[in-house]
């Protein structure tokens, strides 16, 4: 039933609707797990990964129905910058999507602050971002019992390591969408959850707090989350075509040479936001 809330083709024709299905979608989750789960001792410590489970489940259909429209492009329109014209219509809808759930996980985990619903995503958020005091981190988050890491990390080093990392989320992204069709919005969805854990841990001060502290995170997040779902309609686009046989097609190849020129944007993109993270946003906030 929640599949026919959106129209792939009506997305793409007001993006910005994508939004409020994202807050939707993010709240729904929440409040199914923090209703049903939040008492059982065992699960309740998975909250953070059910969460994203229902958002998952909840975006499918959508993912799918998107990414199946942009492989039909590909197959009756010519030239990469009209191509690239009309894919752009169908990531708008996709950071639309994303910015809904990052706006509702940041909203809910203020509302909800020693319930931790986002724990695995605090131990992440912590992991990149603390790794010398990791234990003292989740700690000052109401977290205990992880693991410690340690290490110092200059300028250099902490771009080479974001730019590892998330061409590592790319990769992972473009497998599973090349195997799963949709199923990159797993990790899609993931990314959100910790940006959100993130964006409630700098708006100490409460929900007049979170517009700051979206932008904190998005002045960087625009890009690499840009470039996470332009590798995943790359991958996806070749997965449909597969299923489609159409690489049976003479077409085909004009399809992996478009979703190839996507993920070379991907890593630009990824590169970028790599170098405004590290060197513009610390001189922001």
């Amino acid at each position: 039933m929640l599949e026919m809330l959106v129209n792939p083709k009506r997305a793409e024709r007001r993006a910005w609707e994508m939004f409020f299905i994202g807050l939707f979608y993010a709240s729904l989750s929440i409040l199914l797990v923090n209703w049903i789960f939040s008492s059982d001792p065992v699960l309740s410590k998975y909250s953070g990964i059910l969460i994203v489970t229902f958002c998952v489940m909840f975006s499918m259909p959508f993912m799918f129905y998107a990414i199946k429209l942009e492989e039909e492009k590909d197959l009756r329109i010519e030239g990469f910058s009209r191509i690239l014209k009309e894919h752009s219509k169908a990531l708008m809808a996709f950071m639309w999507l994303f910015f809904g759930f990052i706006v509702a996980f940041s909203f809910w985990y203020i509302v909800f602050p020693s319930s931790n619903i986002l724990r695995a995503q605090i131990e992440t958020y912590c992991m990149i971002n603390r790794p010398g005091n990791f234990n003292e981190c989740i700690e000052q988050y109401g977290i205990s019992g992880a693991k410690k890491t340690t290490g110092f990390l200059t300028s250099k080093e902490k771009l080479i390591a974001i730019f590892t990392n998330n061409v590592y989320v790319l990769i992972f992204t473009l497998i599973f969408s090349l195997v799963f069709g949709a199923g990159a919005i797993f990790i899609l969805s993931w990314n959100a959850s910790v940006i959100s854990a993130a964006v409630g841990i700098f708006s100490k001060g409460g929900i007049h707090d979170l517009p700051l502290g979206i932008a904190r995170f998005m002045i960087h997040g625009f890009f690499e989350i840009a470039s996470y779902f332009a590798g995943a309609l790359a991958g996806g686009i070749i997965s449909v075509a597969v299923i489609r046989h159409d690489v049976r097609n003479e077409k085909f190849w004009s399809i992996l040479q478009d979703s190839l020129n996507l993920i070379i944007l991907s890593i630009i993109l990824l590169f970028f936001a790599a170098l405004i993270e590290v060197f513009i946003t610390p001189l922001l906030f």
